[in-house]
């Protein structure tokens, strides 16, 4: 099987990079559309608005923010989707999670990233 990367939007794309995935719900800024390769903009799996704003103001510390992204995750039919479809990717490819924050270590694709891994490596029970 093949794994589950990260890389920030601003980096080059590279052949292994496999299926490239947009995970922000909003378009990064400073890039066009047509400047950005990605396969899927999966904005469906992104932490709620109020969320994120929470986590931006400084309202909650990144514990926090993770833990209440990780309980949307779970309860969210999209995501449990995604991760099904990141599945069937893994079989021939490594699936490249794309985000544009800044903070490289506390930030919602590394929660992200964490989650699929999870549930990727469990047991598919839907087939």
């Amino acid at each position: 099987m093949h794994e589950i990367r990260l890389k920030r939007v601003y980096e080059a794309a590279s052949p292994d990079d496999g299926v490239r995935v947009l995970a922000d719900r909003l378009w990064p800024r400073g890039i066009r559309k047509e400047n950005l390769p990605y396969d899927v903009w999966a904005k469906e799996i992104t932490p709620s608005s109020e969320l994120r704003t929470l986590y931006h103001r400084g309202e909650m510390p990144f514990a926090g923010f993770r833990e209440g992204y990780v309980e949307e995750l779970e309860h969210s039919e999209g995501a449990a989707a995604f991760a099904k479809k990141c599945r069937e990717w893994l079989q021939t490819q490594n699936v490249t999670l794309l985000f544009s924050a800044k903070n490289q270590q506390e930030n919602h694709a590394l929660v992200l990233a964490a989650w699929l891994r999870k549930k990727t490596a469990e047991p598919d029970t839907t087939a």
